[in-house]
């Protein structure tokens, strides 16, 4: 499972309160003049931001960073984050799960310039099997040693999606693989394929 999303006013939504709800933090919304309290949500088990090489520090803090995002997207459209939601493998550690998500958000979005503010989380499944996933939101913008710029709409583009979610499959099959874990994971559809199946 690998979905791309866009987090945007239009749909009545902040970035800030996607952040704490993804972070299971508190976090003060100064455009809305409200703190979104999510800190109760019991299934968090790791969190960071990953700055690209070059960007202010202060966006290290998460309510600093999507409180700055909300501040300079001045429409009521505006598109404000992008949300990258994928699973991992249940079968790996916590730790190989903390190590896949770091390299694959530092390879597939950092390295291009992006902000990650990463939050793993882990659920149950309705018959009580881990469901081990990754919330990832992305800034928009390039982001210089001053702070945004402009936003850069290659990233927008179904190549990018490709792209995303075929490097996610090569990081995870090298993970299983270097964990000796016979199982593999394809991006490609069961159409693709050429598998007569209905997609679940």
């Amino acid at each position: 499972h690998c979905a791309v999303k866009i987090i945007g006013r239009a749909d009545g939504r902040s970035a800030v309160a996607s952040a704490a709800y993804r972070a299971c933090d508190t976090l003060h919304d100064e455009r809305l003049g409200r703190s979104h309290n999510y800190a109760d949500k019991p299934d968090l088990f790791h969190s960071e931001i990953m700055l690209p090489a070059g960007a202010p520090e202060r966006f290290a803090d998460r309510a600093t960073l999507w409180n700055e995002v909300e501040r300079i997207e001045k429409r009521k459209d505006a598109q404000l984050a992008r949300e990258v939601e994928f699973a991992l493998p249940r079968e790996l550690s916590t730790a190989e799960r903390i190590r896949l998500a770091r390299e694959f958000v530092a390879e597939a979005f950092v390295s291009r310039g992006m902000i990650a503010d990463i939050n793993l989380h882990v659920t149950k499944t309705a018959d009580g099997q881990e469901k081990p996933h990754a919330h990832v939101m992305l800034s928009m913008r390039h982001v210089t040693e001053v702070g945004f710029g402009l936003k850069e709409r290659a990233w927008n583009s179904k190549q990018f999606v490709n792209h995303t979610r075929e490097l996610l499959a090569v990081r995870t099959n090298q993970a299983l693989a270097a964990n000796g874990i016979e199982a593999r994971v394809d991006h490609r559809s069961y159409a693709d394929r050429g598998i007569d199946l209905t997609p679940q």
